[in-house]
């Protein structure tokens, strides 16, 4: 197994060691607090989640959650769009910043939102000239991006005002978002009831679940669509110095639209093979290959190593500056590696930084591109009884210094 049985224990232990450093200290608090009062009845450190309004849509009034585990990780949730607004994270001093990009208001969201943060659907990623074919019938859905279908459409998931269901604090805070797509909408067949749940637990850990039901026949692939800097979104400093593993031994090249070809390319010897930490810049601007050239750079599905199935190391993103670094664990076959490219300075972010090209990575786990269309590549379909059930998990530790 090599490097990938090393890092497929990474979370857990990462996730272990920060456990038993904050136990530490909270134990000492605890003594501290005896010592001075004897009165002490619990910890001050549990998680929270609290509501606040974020502006309005068109729709209704915007509330952004706050998950706080209270130790200097915070992710902060909008209805618009199930969207990751923000999330605070300390680097290895243990100082908190925000490492995904986004606005500081609801409008700006609506105007142009890049999909930073969005959870993206009914289908995330790209189907061919927006068309797919179910149990016999061709299904025509609005193509917004070279002719092509892209993230659900012109108003997918991520342009809808979802439902808060729940808001939990405690060991785990928590926030589950709910929306239903109707029988048509964007072209897709069956009525789709959809919920997002975003969990925040006391060791760092963030948890994202995504599941769907149906009434008819139909297809799903729901995504969390964060752009990434861990050395912080307004640090001014790209990704290009940042370290990169994938887990694949291949990726899905694609045509000069983007969509893949139906080929499962081994990434060996070529800028696609992250197999060991590799530095995003070394290859990202090579024009001699066909394929960076087609992407501007890196938008490509990785087919990971260990396929469908229980949770497995999706990608491993290391930042030698602030020395954050991050696991993202999934159960999805693929994911997606977009390099920022057609970031082109328009986007003011929450800092008032104009996000340019290279200033982040979006990683997206889950089922291949334009698969509807490419049976070699598996089924998104869903069909009515069965649940459509998709995981992502954020852990986060430091390097040493």
């Amino acid at each position: 197994m090599g490097y990938l049985s090393e890092y497929m224990v990474a979370p857990t232990t990462v996730s272990q060691e920060r456990a038993r450093g904050r136990t530490k200290v909270l134990e000492a608090k605890i003594g501290l607090a005896l010592a001075a009062t004897m009165t002490f009845t619990g910890s001050a450190l549990a998680g929270t989640a609290t509501r606040a309004p974020f502006g309005k849509v068109a729709d209704g009034p915007v509330e952004l959650v706050t998950l706080d585990d209270g130790h200097g990780t915070r992710a902060r949730i909008m209805t618009w769009g199930a969207t990751l607004q923000a999330l605070e994270v300390p680097d290895r001093d243990g100082t908190p910043g925000d490492i995904v990009l986004g606005y500081n208001d609801v409008d700006s969201y609506v105007a142009k939102s890049n999909y930073f943060g969005a959870t993206v659907g009914r289908y995330a990623n790209r189907i061919a000239k927006g068309q797919f074919t179910l149990d016999g019938k061709t299904y025509t859905l609005p193509v917004n991006n070279n002719g092509q279908s892209l993230h659900g459409g012109t108003q997918g998931f991520d342009k809808h005002l979802w439902t808060i269901v729940k808001v939990e604090s405690g060991a785990t805070s928590s926030v589950t978002l709910a929306y239903t797509s109707a029988d048509g909408e964007m072209g897709y067949p069956g009525k789709l009831d959809a919920t997002a749940t975003y969990a925040l637990d006391e060791t760092g850990v963030l948890r994202v679940d995504y599941r769907a039901t149906t009434d008819k026949p139909t297809i799903v692939n729901i995504t969390n669509h964060s752009y990434f800097n861990l050395g912080g979104e307004a640090s001014g400093h790209t990704i290009l110095d940042e370290r990169l593993t994938l887990p694949a031994q291949a990726y899905t090249p694609v045509d000069a639209v983007l969509i893949p070809t139906g080929e499962l390319r081994k990434v060996e010897g070529t800028p696609f093979d992250f197999h060991t930490p590799r530095r995003i810049g070394d290859r990202v601007r090579d024009g001699r290959d066909e394929q960076i050239h087609f992407g501007q750079g890196y938008d490509h599905n990785f087919v990971l190593d260990k396929g469908n199935g229980p949770l497995h190391l999706a990608a491993r993103v290391e930042d030698p500056r602030s020395g954050r670094v991050m696991e993202i664990t999934t159960d999805q076959p693929g994911v997606q590696f977009y390099s920022g490219n057609f970031l082109d300075g328009t986007a003011v972010g929450k800092s008032g930084h104009s996000y340019r090209q290279s200033d982040a990575i979006a990683l997206e786990p889950q089922v291949y591109p334009d698969t509807p269309n490419h049976p070699a590549f598996g089924s998104a379909r869903l069909d009515p009884g069965q649940t459509y059930h998709s995981t992502i998990v954020y852990t986060f530790s430091t390097l040493p210094k």
